[in-house]
This record gives structure tokens, sequence and C-alpha cells, in this order.
């Protein structure tokens, strides 16, 4: 479904090798020490980083000249990237149209998309008056709306306290369970890796490494993880 085809991203003077691929519907996650380029190989396939080699493929297309905006993407970023003015409805509106100019089907979905992930009583509420885990909840439902075979998150959760943090990575694993959509989640928490994700891929090194079973790799972690996890 999505490959890294002899990747090589390059910014000053650090340098991410990519070559692997995900397989449909799975949960992946991207997990490594700080600053090694987890969230530049997210960026890399939503299309906010280019690579200077290599192809990124999606069902065996390249995506390489795509704009970020016409890939098969949807996105959760750690500040939940909604719009203070707008209303929780127009927020999750958003994904469906950036014009906000919605059908009576469009807007049934957005309604839909908020009751699935609980706020459906929420919908004309301010993201201000939210609290961490019911921004976590709308930026979810945003991406419901999309649709998108492919959802990508940015340590999405690392703002909320324990108990919400499980909260919201059961909901995002129902939610790729309901829609087939493959799920790359960048954490620094082997713990919510081990929770969420099937399979993991170590970046570390200057290399994204192929995923492996997450169980395999955090029992069994090379030094550079090994040195991040304190092991």
């Amino acid at each position: 479904m999505l490959t890294f085809e002899c990747v090589l991203i390059r910014q000053e003077a650090f340098e991410l090798v990519a070559d692997f691929s995900i397989t449909p519907g799975a949960r992946v996650a991207v997990i490594g020490p700080s600053g090694a380029g987890k969230s530049t190989l997210i960026n890399a396939i939503a299309g906010f980083v280019e690579p200077v080699a290599g192809r990124i493929l999606w069902k065996d297309r390249d995506i390489g000249a795509n704009r970020p905006g016409d890939r098969p993407i949807a996105l959760i970023f750690q500040d939940n990237n909604l719009f203070p003015h707008l209303s929780v409805a127009q927020n999750v509106g958003l994904g469906i149209d950036p014009g906000l100019k919605l059908s009576q089907a469009q807007r049934a979905r957005v309604s839909w998309a908020l009751e699935r992930v609980g706020m459906a009583d929420m919908e004309d509420r301010k993201p201000g008056s939210l609290s961490g885990g019911q921004q976590s909840r709308a930026a979810l439902a945003r991406v419901l709306v999309q649709d998108k075979p492919l959802i990508l998150l940015d340590e999405p959760f690392a703002a909320l306290g324990p108990a919400l943090k499980v909260e919201m990575l059961d909901l995002l694993t129902e939610v790729a369970d309901e829609t087939g959509a493959a799920v790359l989640m960048v954490s620094h928490d082997p713990t919510d890796a081990a929770r969420f994700a099937q399979s993991a891929i170590l970046v570390a090194e200057g290399r994204a490494e192929a995923p492996v079973p997450v169980q395999e790799l955090l029992e069994n972690p090379p030094d550079a993880l090994r040195a991040y996890l304190g092991d």
C-alpha cells in the first residue's frame, strides 16, 4: 500500500534513509530517539518534506509530485490544529470542504462523526472551551469525515494524562478497525506503541527501519533504542 523506495531525505546536515513498505490496514508506531527524524518521516509522506532521492509510492503510484491536499492521507498533529474562532462542527467540516460550503448530507456526516467520538452535544462549542481530551476527539472526528485510507499522527496525545491517553488510543484503534485505514503514529512512549500498534518502525542513526512486531522490538531493542528507553 505505502512504499518508501530507496528514499533519502536531507535537511542541512541531517539525513534519513527509508526503504520499506506498509501493508494495508496496518497500525504502525514510529518510535526512536528524540531528533532522529520521526516527524520528518511523517512529513515526507504528507508532502511537507521533499526527498532528494527515491520515491514514495501509494498503491505502486509515485505521489512525490502530489500536493499535501491531493494525497490519500488525513493528519492529526500534537496541537490538534483546531481553529479557535470556529465551532467544533465547523472545525470538523473543514475536513470535507475548506470553504465550509457543506451540503445537508455533508453536515449530517459531521454530526455522525462527532457522535462517533462522543461529542454529539458539543457541535456549537469553540475549541477554547474544550478539555484536551475533547479537542483530541474533535480532531479525530475531522479525520473520520475525510475517509482517507492512510492516517498520520504526530504525537497526538502527548499532552493528555495517562487515563485520557489510553481512552484516545483505544478510540483510535476502533476507528482504524472500522474504516480499514492504515495508521502511522509517532510516539515517544513505548507503552502507547504497545497498546495501539501491531508493528513499529524504528527511526535511529539516520535510518527508518522496516516495520517489525512492536513487542519484538521493545523486548529486544537495538542499542540506539535501548539507550533512549533507558534499559
